[in-house]
């Protein structure tokens, strides 16, 4: 099963849709996941043309409800518990005082964030933590060309990676690339 991840969209009203990219990097996915701060829900139904789309409600996406989106979304998937939720901030913290703060003391295999608008991978006490960082607004940088992440979900097997989807004409994209292989362990980053 392969999972597009996305966070912290905050499109702004003027941009209609998200980027070309982002449809690019989703190509083929069967799911995808929004790690909230959505703002509008025109961007969920923009995503479900993909693929189908759940989400976490962000600090930013109150005003409007929708069956796609709720505080914390718990999903199994090939074996795997997976915890999406939007704000663990700062997500360094212990695992264990990360599950009893925001997840009510019950455990994750892989739990997706967002909030900081700076990617993260990291495996720890035997959980994967990603913060794809944000598509349209990079480190908090004014609106262009970010991050999203692809997560590879297998019986035994999860492969993860963020990814930048290019850059805006004379406005870089700040973010940095990860990849992480739960079976060999292997992890890299390149920024």
């Amino acid at each position: 099963m392969r999972i597009g991840l996305l966070t912290d969209t905050h499109l702004p009203s003027t941009i209609r849709h998200l980027w070309d990219e982002v449809k690019s990097a989703f190509a083929g996915v069967d799911l995808i996941l929004h790690g909230g701060d959505i703002v509008t829900p025109r961007v969920l139904d923009w995503l479900e043309e993909i693929a189908p789309t759940l989400a976490a409600r962000g600090n930013n996406d109150s005003g409007w409800g929708d069956p796609r989106v709720q505080d914390v979304q718990w999903l199994d998937l090939a074996g795997w518990r997976l915890a999406m939720i939007h704000d663990m901030e700062p997500e360094e913290r212990p695992i264990e005082y990360l599950k009893k703060c925001y997840l009510k003391g019950e455990h994750a295999d892989i739990v997706v964030t967002g909030h900081t608008h700076f990617e993260r991978l990291d495996y720890r006490d035997g959980v994967l933590q990603i913060n794809t960082g944000s598509p349209t607004h990079p480190h908090l940088w004014a609106t262009r060309l970010g991050t999203v992440g692809l997560l590879d979900l297998a019986p035994g097997r999860i492969t993860a990676r963020v990814i930048k989807l290019g850059e805006t004409p004379g406005l870089p994209n700040p973010g940095a690339e990860f990849f992480f292989d739960l079976e060999t362990h292997l992890a890299s980053v390149s920024r």
